[in-house]
């Protein structure tokens, strides 16, 4: 009988530590951890990153570090994150172009955007926007589509840089509606949106919520938005399909790591980051920036990757013809 009560004991004693708090959690962090972004200062990836770097370094009791690797389609940052130790220090505010565009449109890529990544946080998606400088005067679509079909090649256009989203988008919207547009690659959004402003560019294919306050203050004329709907930043501007081009595009923004990252280091910062964007403040800074979130779990968000990296091979190389 003893024997029994003393099984008994240590069964319920071990059953009451593993509902403790904290048990058996590893200590990570336990130093600075740096979460590398693939652009300057300035765009939608840098501003989510230190938006959720401030979170995590209240809620982990580490500093994490936003460290800007602009370059190369995005490719300088994931290869930096491809050759970090994958010990839960190095991370990656993860997004379309270096995972799912580059990779097609430089076959020289040095890494596999699926194979060398655990991709662990899914966050949301980021519309892209077509927009003009006043100083044209144009007001819709077609009036871009009759200026650019009266002067073949006279228009300029910026993108964030070549192999970008927005170039590749910009090629499509060529594509199919016959237009010629001159193209002029940035190194990043940042300084494309300075020259924008500042009308050494006229037109722009860029990330709908870092053009907003350019928007409301009359310096950006929104001609087209790529979602599927019409968004709530911009109720009143179309999106391309309703103009009648075939052009849906979003630019995925998530959290990723090198392959073979401890499983309870993915767990613990996959729940602070879902924690964190379940906070009222976070959620209402999304919704300003026209971020749309839409959850999922880490194995949803790998298969995620995956699907849109099939989504945008064909959509590449068409732009690359």
């Amino acid at each position: 009988m003893m024997n029994r009560r003393t099984m008994l004991a240590a069964t319920a004693a071990t059953l009451a530590a593993l509902a403790t708090p904290g048990f058996a959690e590893t200590a990570w962090p336990e130093r600075p951890v740096r979460i590398l972004v693939s652009f300057p200062p300035g765009g939608s990836s840098d501003l989510v990153a230190r938006l959720l770097s401030e979170k995590l370094s209240a809620s982990l009791g580490q500093q994490f570090v936003v460290e800007n690797k602009p370059g190369a389609a995005g490719t300088v940052a994931a290869s930096a994150l491809q050759q970090a130790a994958p010990d839960g220090y190095t991370f990656m505010l993860s997004n379309l172009t270096p995972f799912n565009v580059a990779p097609v449109r430089f076959p020289d890529t040095p890494y596999d955007p699926i194979a060398d990544f655990d991709h662990i946080t899914y966050i949301g998606t980021v519309n892209l926007g077509l927009f003009a400088s006043p100083k044209l005067g144009l007001k819709t679509l077609a009036d871009l589509d009759a200026a650019a079909k009266a002067d073949p090649g006279g228009l300029e256009y910026g993108s964030s840089g070549v192999g970008s989203w927005g170039h590749v988008i910009a090629e499509q919207f060529q594509n199919v509606s016959g237009a010629e547009l001159f193209h002029v690659p940035y190194k990043g959004s940042g300084p494309m949106r300075l020259d924008f402003r500042s009308g050494v560019v006229p037109l722009i294919f860029d990330a709908v919520p870092q053009n907003l306050p350019s928007v409301e203050e009359g310096t950006a004329i929104p001609l087209a938005v790529s979602s599927t709907e019409r968004l709530a930043s911009l109720p009143d501007v179309p999106t391309f399909t309703e103009a009648g081009l075939d052009i849906v595009a979003e630019n995925w923004l998530g959290v990723s790591a090198p392959a073979g990252v401890p499983a309870e280091i993915k767990a613990k910062l996959d729940a602070a980051l879902t924690e964190a964007m379940a906070s009222a403040d976070v959620q209402a800074q999304f919704d300003s920036w026209g971020l749309v979130r839409a959850p999922k779990s880490s194995a949803e968000f790998e298969a995620y990757v995956t699907d849109q990296l099939a989504r945008w091979t064909p959509l590449v190389q068409a732009a690359m013809e």
